[in-house]
């Protein structure tokens, strides 16, 4: 009877001394894994703080004494009133108000007259409403470049707004009107600048061009593809373009405390509306088929949230702009941004949370027009949507057709595309780019407290159209906005603030000074800790 009891003992004292080691070794696991983990930690913070240090800045420019050289006094904010007392309004491809088109040309004629009357100045009128400006530098060797703008405003909702929208009311410090900020003010800042200059003797170097297209809020199929090509057949091509874009973000960035972040749009994001229709058998609406075509269509579209398409971050300029921010941000998202090769995916989720950085990581869905059924008592037979899609710059319209397709998931549900354009390749914009370099130093130069970087015009321009005349293409309103504020674009109330239109019409005033030489300077540095 001993020897099981030995048996037993000798058996619990292995099976022991087995959990022992197996304890053990998950001892030593989890001990590698921690050190494992320590140690990426310090590699991530080591390598934030090493690669991202809080920058030494470049003097802006040389400009100095003509830093707010434009200014109230001058009549800029009467005439900027004026301005927004046309009702340029432009409805839909190729419906737009042309009487009022014409009076605001005359307008313009009428309020500039220096420029209108200079020699050095060609003014050509496009498709019948378009204005295009040459004003004639001195060097033919260097390459023009180009300020645009638009006349035109989308429609409002008086009912909605607390001012007239078309009486260039100023109340509380700031002016109301559509097209105060979109895009006006960049319009009339550029005619302003540049009337400055002429009035005061000064003679480019580099050939300006100023184009102002008529129906951009419509896709600008008439007036920005003329110009496109009155300038190709010239034979033009530009070193780089300006246009209205992104903008200065005022405390907008998580985890980046600074006051003011300028973003210079170097790439555009791709537009794309489709048509979701279910075709159906009429009927009387007492005897019903267990889905109608509206249910179909509903139970589709449903799925098209904003999240709807998939998580881009990385695959194009949008990880280049938060890169950018990491030498401003807090400790703790100076070391995300700083690793975004491993902490991407969580950044890109925080941002998601935002429709503004929503946007800039994936492309956009949203539902805005559905039509369906005769009357309320026949069964329907066709239901139909539109959808807008905003593309990511990593994607093609094909792609975002064929995940439409998918997400559906339903045969009966036919998608076709109504319009659409591709998105703009990232401009280059480097230490070295004379163009980018230009607009950055003449925004540090204006708004000297912001950061300024490069990142994705999530909506569209008439830029779109003038690819062919440059690979430097630009998109940036100096605007200084709250993220509460980007309602305005197209939105009630639409206002600008008296101090900030001042600022843009400098901007663009510095733009064309910075802009007038062969070459960039060799920018002096200073610490700004």
């Amino acid at each position: 009877m001993a020897q099981p009891v030995k048996a037993k003992i000798k058996s619990s004292s292995s099976s022991r001394t087995s959990q022992a080691q197996r304890a053990g070794c998950m001892q030593i696991i989890f001990k590698i894994l921690g050190i494992s983990l320590l140690c990426l930690i310090a590699f991530c913070v080591i390598r934030a703080f090493i690669l991202y240090p809080y920058p030494k800045l470049p003097e802006p420019c040389d400009q100095q004494s003509d830093h707010q050289a434009i200014t109230v006094e001058t009549g800029i904010v009467d005439r900027f009133r004026a301005a927004l007392t046309y009702k340029t309004i432009s409805w839909s491809a190729g419906n737009y108000d042309r009487s009022e088109l014409v009076r605001f040309r005359e307008f313009i004629q009428k309020s500039f007259p220096t420029l209108h009357s200079s020699p050095l100045v060609k003014r050509e009128i496009i498709a019948n409403y378009s204005l295009l400006y040459e004003i004639e530098g001195a060097d033919k060797s260097l390459k023009p470049y180009m300020l645009c703008a638009h006349m035109d405003v989308v429609p409002v909702e008086r009912d909605k707004w607390n001012f007239d929208p078309f009486g260039g009311i100023v109340d509380g410090g700031f002016i109301y009107g559509r097209g105060a900020v979109d895009v006006k003010d960049a319009l009339m800042g550029i005619l302003e600048a540049i009337e400055f200059e002429l009035r005061r003797g000064f003679k480019p170097k580099r050939t300006i061009y100023l184009a102002f297209g008529h129906d951009e809020e419509v896709m600008g199929k008439d007036g920005a593809v003329a110009i496109r090509d009155y300038l190709m057949a010239k034979g033009v091509q530009l070193e780089f373009i300006l246009d209205e874009g992104t903008v200065i973000l005022k405390e907008a960035i998580v985890g980046v405390p600074v006051e003011k972040v300028a973003i210079i749009g170097v790439a555009e994001k791709g537009y794309l509306t489709v048509k979701l229709e279910v075709q159906g058998e009429a009927g009387h609406a007492s005897a019903v088929p267990y889905e109608s075509t509206i249910v179909i269509l509903s139970k589709a579209l449903s799925k098209f949230n904003s999240h709807a398409h998939l998580d881009m971050f990385g695959t194009g300029p949008e990880r280049s702009f938060f890169e950018s921010l990491a030498p401003y941000a807090n400790p703790v998202f100076k070391v995300i941004l700083g690793n975004l090769w491993l902490f991407g995916w969580l950044y890109s989720r925080i941002v998601s949370l935002y429709p503004v950085g929503n946007a800039m990581v994936r492309t956009t869905s949203v539902v805005t027009v559905i039509d369906g059924g005769l009357k309320d008592n026949m069964i329907p037979t066709f239901a139909s949507a539109l959808i807008n899609h905003r593309i990511h710059p990593s994607q093609t319209i094909n792609d975002i057709v064929e995940y439409d397709k998918k997400i559906i998931n339903d045969d009966r549900v036919n998608v076709s595309i109504v319009y659409g354009n591709e998105p703009a390749p990232s401009s280059p914009h480097d230490d070295n780019i004379f163009g980018y370099q230009s607009i950055k130093q003449s925004i540090q130069q204006i708004f000297p407290e912001a950061v300024v970087v490069p990142g994705i015009m999530i909506a569209g321009t008439d830029t779109k159209w003038y690819k062919p005349l440059t690979e430097c293409i630009f998109r940036f309103s100096p605007l200084v906005i709250f993220k509460e504020e980007m309602i305005l674009f197209h939105g009630h109330n639409e206002r600008i603030s008296i101090d900030n239109y001042v600022k843009a019409v400098n901007f663009y005033h510095h733009v064309i000074l910075s802009a007038d030489r062969s070459e960039l300077p060799k920018p002096s540095v200073k610490d700004e800790l």
